[in-house]
């Protein structure tokens, strides 16, 4: 089993930056991806970002391509989301995902990653 808690979420004003943090417990994750979705308000929850555990290749949606970069600290076990330029579209509860997969297939997968977080809030204001 892993285990993710989700940190980091806050009210900040559009065109600034924040960095949300995922601590993982539980078994080794040498063959996983840790990934980042979001659900907006009303909508679907959607893709966002995902890294290799251990070779720390990346893979993002072309929506935040460029604005967002994930990254991991594998001492702490810890997965990170680093967001800049921020929009109201931004707006969004965001979960941190676990799944046996590499970075590209957890960004193309059908099915929803197998584990998650509690999600944390981000709220951009215009």
């Amino acid at each position: 089993q892993v285990h993710l808690v989700e940190s980091g979420g806050a009210l900040v004003q559009a065109g600034g930056s924040l960095r949300l943090s995922c601590d993982v417990s539980g078994r080794s994750l040498g063959s996983y991806a840790m990934g980042w979705f979001r659900r907006p308000p009303g909508q679907e929850r959607s893709f966002l970002s995902a890294i290799n555990w251990n070779y720390g290749t990346t893979y993002y949606a072309d929506s935040v391509q460029g604005r967002f970069t994930v990254s991991r600290d594998k001492d702490k076990n810890v997965v990170y989301l680093e967001m800049n330029n921020l929009k109201p579209e931004d707006t969004a509860v965001y979960y941190c995902v676990a799944d046996l997969a590499t970075a590209r297939a957890m960004g193309q997968m059908t099915r929803s990653p197998e584990h998650w977080g509690q999600g944390t809030q981000v709220t951009v204001s215009s």
